[in-house]
C-alpha cells in the first residue's frame, strides 16, 4: 500500500513537473534573463515571507512601542507615486503609438522599441508590486494592526504572483491596460498617504480620497467585463488567463465593495480616513484604539 502512494505521488510529481517544463516553452523570448523572471522560486520566496512578517510582526512588536516613521513614510509614498507615474506614462504612449486596442490586443512576441518599453514597463509594475510590501511592515512597525486586513494581505501577496505570470507570459498586448490603469490610480494614492502623514491639516485638503476605492471597483468591474468579452469573442490571448482575471476581478469586487459599504456607507460621513476596509477617525475606533493603548 505504502509503495502505491509513493509510486503515485512520485507520479504526479513528475507530470507537474513536466507541465511546467512545458509551459515554459510557451514563456515569452523578451524577457528572458530579466531579474526575477527566469524562475518561480524568488517570487514565491518573496510571497512566503512576506506572509510570514504579517504573522510574526505584531507578536514582536506587541510589547514594543510603535515607531513614527515619518520621515520615512513621506519620502516612500511619494517615491512609489513617482515610479506608478513612469509606469504609467510609459504603457501609456508606447499603447498610443502602437494604437493598442482597449478591447483585445494579443501578445506578439515583437521587438519592436515600443513593444520592448511596454514589456520594461510591465516588468517595473510587477517589481513595484515586491516594493509595495513595505506598506505592510510600516503599518507593523508603527503598530496599525486594524489595518492589516485580509484585503490588505490578499491583495498585497497575490499581486505580486499574479504579475510574474504577467511578465514571464504575456508582457505585452492586452496586459498593458490593467498594469496602466492601476499605475494611474496608484499615483493618485501614494501621493494621498505621503501627505495625509502630516495628519489632519493636510488631509483635509486631499478631496480624492474618498474617490480612490470608487476608482478601483470601476477598475475591476471594466477588467471582469474585458475577461467576460474576451472569452466570448474568442480573443487572441490565453483563455486560462482570462478565467483567472475573471475570477480574481470578483474577489476583488466583492472584497473593496465590501470595505467602502464598511467605510463610507455605513459609517458615513464620519469616517474620513480609511484603509483597506477599516474606519480610521470615526468615534468608535477612536475609543477601541484608545482602550487597547490603555
Amino acid at each position: 500500500m505504502a509503495d502505491v502512494i509513493v509510486n503515485s505521488t512520485q507520479s504526479v510529481l513528475k507530470d507537474t513537473y513536466d507541465y511546467y517544463i512545458w509551459t515554459l516553452s510557451l514563456s515569452d523570448d523578451r524577457t528572458k534573463g530579466w531579474p526575477l523572471v527566469d524562475s518561480p522560486l524568488p517570487t514565491a520566496l518573496y510571497t512566503l515571507a512576506y506572509l510570514f512578517i504579517v504573522w510574526i510582526g505584531p507578536k514582536l512588536m506587541k510589547n514594543r512601542k510603535p515607531f513614527q516613521l515619518t520621515w520615512l513614510l513621506v519620502p516612500y509614498n511619494l517615491a512609489m507615486a513617482a515610479l506608478n507615474a513612469y509606469i504609467a506614462v510609459r504603457l501609456l504612449t508606447a499603447s498610443f503609438r502602437l494604437r493598442y486596442s482597449y478591447i483585445c490586443e494579443p501578445c506578439r512576441q515583437k521587438y519592436d522599441p515600443d513593444e520592448l518599453q511596454i514589456a520594461d514597463a510591465v516588468w517595473w509594475y510587477y517589481f513595484s508590486k515586491l516594493l509595495e510590501f513595505c506598506d505592510t511592515f510600516f503599518f507593523i512597525l508603527r503598530k496599525k494592526d486594524e489595518q492589516l486586513t485580509f484585503l490588505h494581505v490578499y491583495h498585497h501577496s497575490t499581486m505580486f504572483s499574479f504579475w510574474w505570470i504577467g511578465i514571464k507570459w504575456v508582457p505585452s498586448g492586452s496586459t498593458f491596460l490593467p498594469a496602466m490603469v492601476n499605475s494611474g490610480i496608484h499615483v493618485l494614492m501614494y501621493t494621498y498617504y505621503g501627505l495625509s502623514v502630516f495628519g489632519p491639516t493636510v488631509s483635509q485638503y486631499l478631496w480624492w480620497k474618498k474617490y480612490l476605492t470608487i476608482m478601483q471597483l470601476i477598475q475591476f468591474t471594466c477588467a471582469l467585463i474585458l475577461g467576460i468579452n474576451g472569452i466570448r469573442t474568442g480573443c487572441e490571448f490565453p483563455l486560462w488567463m482570462h478565467y483567472v482575471l475573471i475570477f480574481y476581478m470578483i474577489s476583488f469586487i466583492i472584497l473593496f465593495g465590501n470595505f467602502y459599504m464598511k467605510a463610507y456607507i455605513a459609517k458615513g460621513s464620519k469616517c474620513m480616513e480609511v484603509r483597506y476596509g477599516q474606519c480610521l477617525d470615526d468615534d468608535e475606533t477612536i475609543a477601541a484604539k484608545k482602550l487597547k493603548d490603555c
